[in-house]
């Protein structure tokens, strides 16, 4: 697969490049600084190297004066070195760090401050539509998401397979982040059970047999791995009693299609709602993200069931998202909307469904989703712009 142009946009300062691991981060880090001083943490004599003595760093890059930018890839694998990253900035404030990383875990628990703001944080996600243009399939995206690894790969469902356990292996078991791994196996089934849905922890505990404080840790083992996010309940100016729980995505709709057990109770359109929900809201992370976190996701949810699936809230709008997998839209399919409209008629309402013809019923735009994630663009500075 040749290489695929990026949204993602380089700071001219110092930064952190979080993001889970197959998102392309080193390629896209490659590409971009290819006269770059690299330390590559992953490369087990380099590890050896730093993990003994961090101080090394400034050697090597008074021994490449030339250099103007340094790239440490996975540097959560030796938080340390961050204390001589500080001290160079100091020193040297042209120099240039890219600090790549898959998790924050170690970083934050060391106490490392992430330089004191001396750097910025930013993340790289799944492809977007836009990026892949032409060859973007949605059928194929529900199936298969859109990690880079696994869009790259001949074989996307033996890359699947194989990607939890990479991170069971490399970021959970080597780290010592759990003491049973096989506890945190069947977590993994479970919690898939609750990707696009809202989050209720000793449900999830008790299918997988474990202790409720045991779940919290995993669900945050799996955040600071990137893997999985929470968006919470839209409370503004609420006129309405709300629901108090967040929901719980998967970062990627092919890693949860992955995880989830399929078996005869299980209908597959329920699953794939599931996965088009995910992947919609991974679009919308990817968007304001490479806009520069002007905005929050979040959901909205009564306690007499009322419930729209997104609602974006910040400097570029006020967005509120519903999210159909079917083919035809009905008047009955707005209620949830035209209440939150009702409620906040400043906001733009937009139905997303998997029908190919745009369609206005009362005051909400419904959308086919394909048509939606092609236009979705994060150089526009409205979600409008992709309607």
């Amino acid at each position: 697969m040749e290489i695929v142009s990026r949204f993602f946009r380089r700071p001219e300062q110092s930064f952190f490049l979080f993001g889970p691991r197959g998102t392309g981060k080193s390629l896209w880090a490659r590409e971009t600084y290819q006269d770059a001083l690299w330390v590559d943490l992953l490369d087990p004599e380099t590890y050896r190297l730093y993990t003994g003595r961090p101080e090394r760093l400034r050697e090597v890059i008074e021994g490449n004066p030339r250099k103007g930018a340094v790239v440490i890839d996975e540097v959560q694998k030796i938080p340390e070195l961050l204390a001589v990253v500080h001290g160079i900035i100091e020193d040297n404030r042209g120099l240039q760090f890219v600090l790549t990383g898959s998790s924050a875990r170690k970083l934050k628990r060391g106490g490392v401050d992430l330089l004191a703001g001396r750097a910025l944080v930013r993340t790289l996600h799944p492809f977007m539509a836009t990026e892949l243009g032409k060859s973007f399939q949605l059928g194929t995206s529900l199936r298969h998401g859109l990690l880079p690894l696994v869009v790259a790969s001949p074989d996307p469902e033996e890359v699947l397979k194989a990607y939890h356990l990479l991170y069971l292996r490399e970021e959970v078991q080597q780290e010592g982040l759990v003491r049973n791994i096989g506890n945190f196996y069947r977590f993994l089934e479970a919690i898939s059970f609750s990707h696009a849905s809202v989050l209720t922890v000793a449900n999830v505990a008790r299918e997988c047999e474990v202790e409720r404080k045991t779940v919290e840790g995993f669900i945050g083992i799996l955040e600071d791995l990137l893997l999985s996010f929470r968006l919470p309940v839209f409370t503004r100016r609420a006129k309405r009693t709300t629901a108090t729980h967040s929901k719980f995505f998967l970062f990627d709709a092919g890693v949860f299609r992955s995880l989830r057990p399929k078996g005869p109770l299980d209908r597959p359109e329920e699953i794939e709602g599931a996965a088009l929900e995910g992947l919609i809201v991974q679009h919308l992370r990817a968007w304001n993200a490479y806009r520069g976190e002007n905005n929050e996701l979040y959901y909205w949810r009564t306690r007499s069931g009322l419930e729209v699936d997104v609602v974006l809230y910040g400097g570029d709008g006020f967005w509120a998202i519903e999210i159909k997998n079917s083919r035809k839209v009905y008047p009955r399919d707005t209620r949830s909307l035209r209440a939150f409209k009702e409620d906040y008629p400043e906001c733009e309402a937009i139905l997303l469904y998997r029908g190919k013809e745009r369609l206005k019923l009362g005051q909400i735009l419904c959308l086919p989703c394909e048509e939606f994630l092609r236009h979705l663009h994060p150089s526009e500075n409205q979600i409008d712009a992709a309607f």
